[in-house]
C-alpha cells in the first residue's frame, strides 16, 4: 500500500473509526484537570514521576494506569475498584452522546498538533490497515491485558499517524472547523503544553470523517504494547464484542508532523567502567567532558556517519562509534533490509546487548527504557548503572520499514507529542 501521502486505494478495508461516549473528569470534582492528567503509562519515570503524580491530586489518572499494590492481581483489582468508585461518585462521567473527539496540543515554541480520537476496528497484520514498526515485550502485553480485563476499559488512547493530503482532507477540515468552537475542556499541564478537547456528534459529520479515513492506513507511532493488548483481548472474546475496537488518537502527519525522539536504555547492573571495558577493540570510545546538550550534539554528528551511542553514569559522557565491521557481520541477521541492519537500535540490541554485554532486552530487572534523556543520566549516576543514549531515527525510515512489514527493535522510537492520559477514557460497558 502507498503511504507516501495519497489515499491507499488498494486497501480492502481502511481505517474504521467509531464514535463512543467518552468518560471525562468532572472539573468541579477535582483540583484541576491538569492535576489529574499524566503522560502515558510507559513514559512515567518510576518511582519519582509516579509519586509526584499521585501527590498532585487524589484522583490522578496514574491510580488507574499504574496502580500500586503488592501483587499484580491486587494492583489490577485496585484499579478496577478505583474506577468503579470514581464513576459512582461522579468524579468521572460518560458524555451524553457518542462522538468523535478532536484533540489539540500546543506548546510555547510553535508546535500545534491536532487529531481525532475514536474507537478503531482492530485488524489483522495481513490486512495492512494498521502498521506496527516495533516488536513488543510479552510481559508488558500480559500486564496491560490484565489491567484492561479488570477495569473493562481503555484508559488511554494510543497514537496512530496516517498520511492524508494535508489541509484539503475532509477530516482535517472538520477538525479545524471544530477547533474554532468552544472546547469541552482546556488545560495547561506543567510541561507547558496546552490541551483542548471537542466532540463531534453530528451523524452526517461523523459519516464524512469515517468515509475519508476508510481510504487510509495508519502507522503506530506510540502504543505498540497497547495495540498488541487490544488484539489479544479481542481474540479472547467472540465477535461481535466491545473488544473488537480500541481507543486511538489519529493524527494526519501531512498536516501536523510529529516529532521523533529516541528512547534511551538504562542498564541496571553494569557500571559504566564495565560497559566500556567490554567494548575494548570492538568500538571506538571517546570521553566527552561536556554538558549534556553538547554531548548530544556530538552524538548527532557521529550518527550521521554511522552507528553511534553515548554512555553515561560516571559523571562524563562517552561517545561510542565506529563498530568493528567483522563484529557487525557476525552478530546482525543478514536476512533483513539494509535500512534495518544499519539502525542504531539494531546494533544496540543484536550486537551490544546480546553479544557484548549479555543483557536480555526484556528483563526489567536488568534494563529499563526511559524517554527522558536527563532522567536516564541521573538515574544511572544515582544507581551506579549505565545510561545508553540514542539518536532518533527519521520518520520516513520508520514508515518505509513498516510498509515492508519489517519491525524495528522494541522501543526504537518515541513519537510525540503524546496524548495526555486522563482527558478522555473509554469504558467498554458504556
Amino acid at each position: 500500500m502507498n503511504t507516501a501521502g495519497h489515499p491507499e486505494a488498494t486497501a480492502r478495508r481502511g481505517l474504521e473509526l467509531t464514535p463512543f461516549r467518552g468518560l471525562r473528569y468532572d472539573p468541579d470534582r477535582v483540583g484541576s484537570l491538569a492535576a489529574v492528567t499524566s503522560p502515558p503509562y510507559d513514559v512515567v519515570v518510576r518511582p519519582d514521576g509516579l509519586h509526584h503524580l499521585q501527590s498532585a491530586d487524589p484522583y490522578n489518572i496514574v491510580r488507574l494506569i499504574l496502580p500500586q499494590s503488592t501483587t499484580p492481581a491486587e494492583r489490577n483489582a485496585q484499579a478496577a475498584r478505583t474506577l468503579r468508585g470514581w464513576l459512582s461518585e461522579g468524579i468521572l462521567a460518560a458524555d451524553a452522546e457518542p462522538g468523535l473527539y478532536v484533540y489539540e496540543q500546543q506548546d510555547g515554541a510553535g508546535l500545534l498538533q491536532r487529531g481525532i480520537i475514536g474507537t478503531l476496528r482492530l485488524s489483522e497484520p495481513s490486512e495492512g490497515v494498521v502498521l506496527p514498526h516495533e516488536d513488543v515485550m510479552p510481559h508488558v502485553v500480559a500486564d496491560r491485558a490484565a489491567l484492561m480485563r479488570a477495569t473493562y476499559a481503555n484508559l488511554e488512547p494510543l497514537l496512530l499517524t496516517y498520511r492524508g493530503n494535508g489541509s484539503e482532507s475532509v477530516t482535517t477540515t472538520a477538525i479545524e472547523r471544530t477547533a474554532e468552537q468552544s472546547p469541552l475542556l482546556a488545560t495547561t499541564t506543567e510541561d507547558g503544553y496546552r490541551h483542548r478537547l471537542w466532540s463531534i456528534t453530528d451523524p452526517a459529520e461523523v459519516a464524512r470523517i469515517q468515509s475519508d479515513l476508510s481510504r487510509h492506513q495508519a502507522l503506530i507511532a506510540d502504543g505498540h504494547h497497547r495495540w498488541a493488548t487490544y488484539r489479544r483481548l479481542r481474540a479472547e472474546h467472540p465477535s461481535p464484542s466491545p473488544w473488537d475496537h480500541g481507543l486511538v488518537l489519529l493524527v494526519d502527519t501531512a498536516r501536523y508532523p510529529l516529532r521523533v525522539r529516541a528512547i534511551h536504555r538504562l542498564l541496571h547492573e553494569i557500571p559504566v567502567s564495565r560497559s566500556l571495558a567490554l567494548l575494548d577493540g570492538l568500538f571506538r570510545v571517546r570521553r566527552l567532558d561536556v554538558p549534556l546538550a553538547e554531548a548530544l550534539d556530538t552524538l548527532a554528528d557521529a550518527a550521521c556517519a554511522g552507528n553511534a551511542f553515548l554512555l553515561a553514569g560516571d559523571g562524563a559522557f562517552h561517545l561510542v562509534d565506529h563498530p568493528d565491521p567483522g563484529l557487525l557481520s557476525r552478530t546482525i541477521p543478514a536476512d533483513r533490509p539494509t535500512a534495518w541492519r544499519t539502525l542504531d537500535a539494531t546494533v544496540l540490541h543484536a550486537t551490544l546487548l546480546a553479544h557484548v554485554w549479555h543483557i536480555p532486552e526484556d528483563d526489567p530487572a536488568r534494563i529499563a527504557y526511559i524517554h527522558d534523556t536527563a532522567a536516564t543520566v541521573e538515574k544511572a549516576e544515582r544507581d551506579g548503572g549505565t545510561a545508553v543514549l540514542m539518536h532518533p531515527v527519521r520518520e520516513e525510515v520508520v514508515r518505509d520499514l513498516a510498509r515492508q512489514g519489517v519491525t524495528m527493535p522494541r522501543k526504537s522510537t518515541s513519537f510525540g507529542p503524546k496524548p495526555a492520559s486522563g482527558l478522555v477514557l473509554r469504558a467498554l460497558d458504556v
